[in-house]
């Protein structure tokens, strides 16, 4: 499980060093993607392939085969370096505005790497509601 928030920068080649706390779990390799709200999402390989298994099937929607295309086709595999350094494909770091400050945050089951200026915003603009939660209603969980 992946949790926290850590604020490594990029270097002038997309690399950062993966938190200290995140490095065993991810040492053998890992999938970087395309997340929602403009973040990436890395993964384990079995978490990333868990994740596509339970959005395939014969009789899935064109939003879902939507959705499957642009995960997948913006997926990378990448292995951390000798010094825990993965690096972020140049489309990848496109896609969520990444320069040198980023946001590392723990996700449970994946991690999210932000532009650190889009992670505060959304930050603040979701602390009061969730402060204001009581739980999730039963179609969200």
């Amino acid at each position: 499980m992946f949790l926290g928030t850590h604020f490594p920068k990029l270097d002038e080649k997309g690399r950062f060093f993966l938190p200290a706390k995140f490095r065993e779990e991810l040492a053998e390799g890992l999938v970087i993607s395309r997340g929602q709200e403009r973040c990436l999402t890395i993964w384990t390989v079995e978490a990333f392939a868990e994740h596509a298994r339970s959005m395939s099937g014969p009789s899935i929607s064109r939003r879902v085969r939507d959705f499957q295309r642009m995960l997948a086709a913006g997926a990378s595999n990448e292995v951390p370096d000798k010094q825990g350094r993965i690096t972020i494909p140049s489309e990848l770091r496109r896609y969520a505005g990444l320069e040198k400050e980023i946001a590392v945050i723990g996700a449970f089951e994946r991690v999210e790497v932000w532009d650190l200026e889009a992670w505060e915003q959304y930050q603040a603009e979701q602390e009061q509601a969730f402060a204001d939660m009581d739980n999730f209603p039963d179609d969200e969980q």
